[in-house]
């Protein structure tokens, strides 16, 4: 856990640049930014302001160009490609639009895969992945394969596999986009329920009504924070 005087998560000055045929995108641009243990934070902005290349550098899937990113107090900029796995697999859970389930893998299995890569007791993954199945609603779906489970149910069992490992935080990329509406209003107060639990959650959607699920709401435009507004929660 980070300490109290420190945020889990620290940037400073961030920016990320793709070059393609000579051409440079600047997708980010002089990023700030914070967040501390047991926030809900959600980035909002409407398509290629830059939300999901903030979320891929926070959850160490790609490295800015320029600026410092520090992870529970440690810098994160030049840990080796094993490394920044290890702290991928270890500290950071993530939730996928398209769910990212293997489909010949069981509900269970699924889950429990993540757990198995650390090198983790049997009995200590069952106890962990039965929990999170639990704690999510779908412990008597755990013999089931994805195929035979609506999109609600896939991306609760998405939800499964990302808290199983107990990370420092959840990452969420447009959790709801691929839900019709009834099950994305499920999913994200499965969200609440997990933050209200004591989970931290950085979550991207281009949706208002969910950002305001969050504690703080951070807007992007053209790869800049242009806006941070604190939410009302009820």
């Amino acid at each position: 856990m980070a300490k109290a005087d420190q945020p889990l998560i620290r940037l400073e000055g961030v920016t990320k640049v793709f070059y393609t045929d000579e051409v440079e995108t600047h997708a980010l641009s002089g990023i700030e930014l914070e967040i501390r243990s047991g926030e809900y934070v959600s980035i909002a902005g409407p398509s290629g302001c830059g939300k999901s290349t903030l979320l891929s550098i926070l959850g160490l899937l790609d490295s800015p160009s320029n600026g410092s990113y520090a992870l529970n107090g440690k810098p994160v900029g030049k840990l080796s490609l094993p490394e920044r796995a290890r702290i991928r697999n270890q500290e950071i859970g993530f939730i996928f639009q398209s769910f990212n389930l293997i489909g010949d893998l069981t509900v269970y299995e699924n889950v429990e895969l993540p757990l198995t890569y650390r090198g983790m007791a049997a009995a200590e993954r069952r106890k962990l992945v039965n929990e999170a199945l639990e704690k999510v609603g779908m412990g008597h779906r755990a013999k089931h394969l994805p195929s035979q489970l609506s999109g609600g149910q896939q991306q609760r069992v998405a939800v499964a596999r990302a808290i199983a490992g107990q990370p420092l935080i959840l990452m969420a990329d447009e959790p709801t986009g691929n839900l019709d509406s009834k099950n994305g209003d499920a999913v994200m107060e499965l969200l609440r329920d997990l933050h209200r639990g004591g989970a931290t959650i950085c979550m991207v959607t281009h949706d208002q009504r969910f950002a305001r699920h969050a504690d703080r709401t951070i807007h992007l435009f053209d790869g800049r924070i242009v806006e941070e507004r604190m939410t009302m929660n009820v």
